[in-house]
């Protein structure tokens, strides 16, 4: 659709005699005008942050929505404000289908403004918009429909009935190489569009507990209030070439606060979605797949992927299946070795210290003095405490196997945290 969103824009520049733009309800780019003015206000910053960067901030949302854009039926005007980085007036004419907002057709302010025989024939236009966006809306809620079929559905036939409803409603591009992207922590709707996304949905909480789709290992109702995680299925141009699925997780982390964003101007804003407060937010992706019934599988990598960022800071905060080695195979184990009855004191609230000073020794292949220099401490307190981890334990650090079993439970315990 995206020639006919084209087209009519650029029906909208000729009636009014001005560059239009298109942006949907969450302010995302989708078609602009080309224009030829040498006036250097044509371009003002919050005009140029949308094309350059295909969406608008939440602050630019919050500033001009106050302008009631959301429940007009007609076109509305919105004064210049030079301190906010709108340096030319607008005009806003509101796309709607059914009495609902789909989007929003800008176009900058001159004097004198359009007639208003043009601006009612662009608010036609505008109708017809509507009628598209809306379209692709119902078809964008299908796909997320299936999509999260596909990754709460238990295996065997109500799985393989649910990837073949998303191959049909996915069509042609349910052929060739995708990949799943998990982004966790995440609060809210999924986002609008994001950047050659296939499908998009939350997982809720329920559904996106440690142990992989379908687990109902997590604390929520289901009521979709809950954090829960964002599932990406994102197409690829290949089945080498992970670029499309890092493009789409750089727009879907937080991103960090630039300098003076706290101030007023609409011409910078933070990000929307991921669930901050209290939490780091991480994301995985998998490995390529060819084929749709792989799916699963490529979700199950993706959500390991993201709880091994998560869990080893050193890993994230975007971490690749094919990049977090231990954590693969032990994505794989279930919680039995975060169990383990000879580890599970050391383990406890009551052991943090004991159990970091282990597991740093270990990672440095029980080399005493790289580990002790890393935890900050002297050799002989390094000794003590190890000595202490024997006793919680009954393993005996001189044995290959005893220290296999305490790394794998130290490195299961960070995934499953």
């Amino acid at each position: 659709m995206k020639g006919d969103y084209q087209d009519l824009v650029d029906e909208i520049s000729a009636l009014l005699g001005a560059p239009a733009t298109l942006e949907n309800r969450d302010f995302r780019l989708i078609a602009f005008g080309a224009h030829d003015s040498e006036d250097d206000l044509v371009m003002d910053p919050v005009r140029t942050r949308s094309i350059l960067t295909r969406q608008s901030t939440a602050a630019v949302r919050s500033w001009f929505e106050g302008f009631g854009i959301a429940r007009a039926t007609g076109p509305v005007r919105i004064p210049a404000a030079p301190d906010a980085g709108v340096f030319r007036g607008r005009i806003c004419l509101p796309v709607r289908y059914r009495g609902i907002v789909q989007g929003y057709v800008w176009l900058l302010d001159q004097d004198p403004g359009p007639e208003p025989a043009a601006l009612e024939a662009a608010m036609e236009v505008a109708q017809r918009i509507g009628v598209l966006l809306a379209e692709e809306a119902k078809a964008g809620a299908d796909l997320s429909r299936e999509f999260l079929a596909v990754l709460t559905a238990g295996r065997g036939w109500q799985q393989d009935m649910a990837v073949a409803a998303l191959r049909v409603a996915l069509g042609p591009g349910a052929e060739g190489p995708h990949a799943a992207v998990c982004v966790t922590p995440w609060s809210g709707e999924a986002p609008g569009s994001v950047p050659g996304a296939a499908a998009v949905c939350v997982v809720p909480a329920e559904h996106s507990g440690p142990d992989g789709p379908g687990s109902g290992s997590g604390t929520g109702t289901g009521t979709g209030t809950e954090t829960g995680v964002l599932a990406v299925l994102v197409r690829l141009r290949s089945g080498d070439a992970l670029a499309p699925a890092l493009t789409a997780v750089g727009r879907l982390l937080p991103r960090a606060a630039a300098p003076g964003s706290g101030t007023a101007s609409v011409a910078g804003g933070g990000a929307r979605g991921p669930a901050r407060a209290g939490h780091s937010v991480t994301a995985g992706l998998s490995d390529p797949v060819r084929a749709l019934t792989e799916l699963p599988g490529a979700w199950a990598q993706a959500t390991a992927a993201a709880r091994a960022a998560a869990g080893q800071p050193g890993l994230g905060p975007v971490a690749q299946w094919s990049g977090i080695g231990p954590y693969r195979m032990l994505a794989a184990l279930g919680p039995g070795p975060a169990d383990d009855p000879a580890t599970r004191a050391l383990l406890g609230p009551a052991h943090r210290e004991l159990a970091r000073t282990a597991e740093v020794f270990l990672d440095c292949a029980g080399q005493a003095g790289r580990a002790a220099a890393e935890l900050g401490i002297h050799r002989q307190t390094l000794y003590y405490r190890l000595g202490r981890v024997e006793q919680l334990t009954g393993l005996d650090l001189d044995l290959g196997e005893d220290r296999l079993l305490l790394h794998m439970a130290l490195k299961a315990a960070r995934l499953r945290a």
